[in-house]
Order: C-alpha cells, then sequence, then structure tokens
C-alpha cells in the first residue's frame, strides 16, 4: 500500500513506503518539496516576499517549489521569486514570479524588486582549476553587488563546509567556532563571499546567516550517487577521504527557508549537514549488495575530509527527517534502474582544494 504525499495543482502523487524506490524525477520532486509541518508553521510568521537568487542551479528550483508549497498550505499570500542567470520557465507554471538577471551586472541587480528574505545561492565550484578569476568574481564581486542593493533585507548566504581546515576524523567534525582555514582557491573565494556579506553588515541594518552546507545529496547527483555510480559500473572506489557529512535535498531546503529566523547582525553562522558520519567503504559495500558486485577499492583512509558538527543546527530544527539508510537505499534503486543522473561528480575526494 502506497502513501499520499500531498496534493499539487490538483493532481495526487504518491512516494513509496521506506522500503521502495523513488522511480521518476516528477516522484522525486514531489518528495524533496513537500513542506513539513514545522516549516508551514514557520512560513505564516515570516513577514514579507521570498527571493531566491542563483535559482538555476542543482537546488534552487528545488527550494523555490518548496517555499510555493509552504506558502500555499499555510494559506498565507506571499511571492516567491527565483531569480537566474538563465530562463527559469518551469518554475513559472506553479506559480513561481521568475526573474532573469546576470548578477554580476550592478545595473541589472539595481533593477530587482526590494524584497525583505533573500536566499542567497550564487556561486561557482567545478571547474575553478584553470578558471579561478571566474569563480572569484561569481563568489565576491556578485555578493558585493547584492550586499550593496540589499540593505535592510534578511539574507540567508549558502557557503559551504569547505571554509574550514580539512579535518581529522578522531578529532570530530568543524563546529562554528573552527576558526576558517580554506584549502583551495575556490575555498578562500567561498570565506570572500561571506566576508563580504559581513562587511555590509556592519555598516547598515542588513542581517545575515551564513549556511555552510556540507553535502546535499539528491538522486541525480550527491556523494552516494557518486559512489553508487562507480561500484554500478564495476569503477574503483578511491577511499583516501574515507568519511563524509551529507542531508539529504529536501531536508537541507527546509532548514535553508527556516534559517531565515535565525540571520542577525552581526551575522550567524550554521553547519547544516546530517548527525552521521558515513563511511565510503560502508557506503560502497552496501551498494555492492544492491547491486550484486563487489566493490573494488583504492587508497587508504587517511583519517581527514570536509567534516562538519552539526549539533547547533539539528538542536534548532530537530534531526533531519530522512535517514541516511532511506537515502541509500533510494540511491541503489535509482541507479539501477537508469534514473536520469546530472554528471556533476562532487569530487568529495579532494582535499587539495583543486575544483
Amino acid at each position: 500500500m502506497k502513501k499520499t504525499f500531498g496534493d499539487r495543482d490538483g493532481k495526487e502523487y504518491y512516494v513509496s513506503q521506506v522500503n521502495e524506490a523513488i522511480h521518476n524525477v516528477e516522484q522525486l520532486e514531489d518528495v524533496m518539496t513537500r513542506p513539513g509541518d514545522e516549516l508551514v508553521e514557520f512560513v505564516k510568521t515570516l513577514s514579507g516576499d521570498l527571493m531566491v537568487l542563483g535559482a538555476g542551479g542543482k537546488i534552487g528550483p528545488s527550494l523555490c517549489m518548496l517555499a510555493r508549497r509552504a506558502f500555499k498550505q499555510a494559506g498565507v499570500n506571499k511571492k516567491v521569486i527565483a531569480v537566474g542567470r538563465s530562463p527559469l520557465t518551469e518554475l513559472e507554471a506553479p506559480g513561481v514570479q521568475t526573474i532573469q538577471c546576470d548578477l554580476l551586472d550592478p545595473q541589472q541587480v539595481s533593477r530587482l524588486p526590494d524584497v525583505e528574505n533573500i536566499i542567497f545561492m550564487a556561486g561557482r565550484k567545478f571547474g575553478s582549476s584553470g578558471a579561478e578569476h571566474l569563480t572569484w568574481a561569481i563568489n565576491v564581486l556578485v555578493p558585493h553587488n547584492v550586499a550593496a542593493m540589499f540593505t535592510s533585507s534578511r539574507i540567508v548566504c549558502v557557503s559551504t563546509g569547505c571554509v574550514y581546515p580539512v579535518m581529522d576524523l578522531a578529532g570530530g567534525g568543524a563546529t562554528e567556532d573552527t576558526p576558517p582555514a580554506p584549502v583551495g582557491e575556490y575555498a578562500m573565494s567561498c570565506l570572500g563571499r561571506e566576508r563580504v556579506f559581513d562587511y555590509y553588515a556592519s555598516v547598515t541594518q542588513q542581517k545575515v546567516l551564513h549556511y555552510r552546507l556540507n553535502y546535499a545529496l539528491d538522486l541525480r547527483y550527491g556523494v552516494l550517487v557518486d559512489i553508487a555510480r562507480k561500484v554500478f559500473a564495476g569503477e574503483p572506489v578511491d577511499v583516501t577521504t574515507g568519511y563524509f557529512n551529507a542531508i539529504w535535498q529536501g531536508d537541507a531546503c527546509d532548514r535553508l527557508i527556516r534559517s531565515l529566523a535565525f540571520a542577525a547582525n552581526p551575522p550567524a553562522v550554521l553547519n547544516i549537514t546530517g548527525p552521521e558520519v558515513v563511511s565510503v567503504r560502508a557506503a560502497a559495500i552496501a551498494f555492492g549488495k544492491a547491486f550484486d558486485k563487489k566493490p573494488i577499492f583504492t587508497g587508504q583512509e587517511n583519517g581527514k575530509g570536509y567534516l562538519s558538527d552539526a549539533t547547533r543546527a539539528n538542536t534548532l530544527f530537530g534531526y533531519p527527517r530522512t535517514p541516511i539508510g532511506k537515502l541509500i537505499d533510494w540511491t541503489a534503486a535509482w541507479v539501477k534502474e537508469g534514473g536520469r543522473l546530472l554528471g556533476k561528480p562532487t569530487h568529495f575526494e579532494t582535499q587539495d582544494g583543486r575544483y
């Protein structure tokens, strides 16, 4: 027996029970964009509309749909405005207002609506090596253009756990009190993004929260997909970086919106990830059992990686609703059935900061 997961635009969509699989993109998006009760109650208290800057990336469309559904379910008349460099026509039918804008152009940024709540997602990671100038421009100049414009807004700035040093497993993950020590130009530019917002908050009324995400999991991309795809294809899995933290993208988006409540001046920081430290080797063995294949390993665990301690966020929001075991099962079924992949590996194995 299947369980109704919500009504969307007059149609009923269904999700599988815990031990079943998600079979298509439409079902996947429905699962990720169903608002929980806590989010619905939160948006009832939120004053003003919501604008998502950089909404065309991997997470942006799901975030916008989640917000739109939460507003609708809460019965509040608020706009969700999605801003991207390319047209975002797929979001218009569900009721999201879309704006095409090159955030590198201050003139275009100045024409954006003055919105009280902003989730800033614009950024560049992959392809940074060899084009460092573009990475710095997107990760630092774009925040300058936005921060200079929206001086009285509440802003959640999506950042990364890569601003912390590579951590020893024995010492635990980085907490919000761990001093940043970015490795490589990508990570340095991400800290630069944070510092630009810090500066404007120091001289304006702007309230900011730095949302240090470490790693989001979708069935189309993410660390689990990287591992599962290699096991399924008979390719070696590098276990040198043998451990990681991760969180289901639906839970990450829920926290993104609810983090608006904690934007502050001076800016606040929250680490966002799941409570588990996941073993790459153990995940590969689990996928091997699901595929009836023996994983091939290369390297040896060195006990280091980008590991974050999200105790503070998980105390504020509760533990993520979607446990890692369920995500391993979903990912195994998705890869085995030939589900659509985005072809964007996370490079979670990287410890030298080169992407």
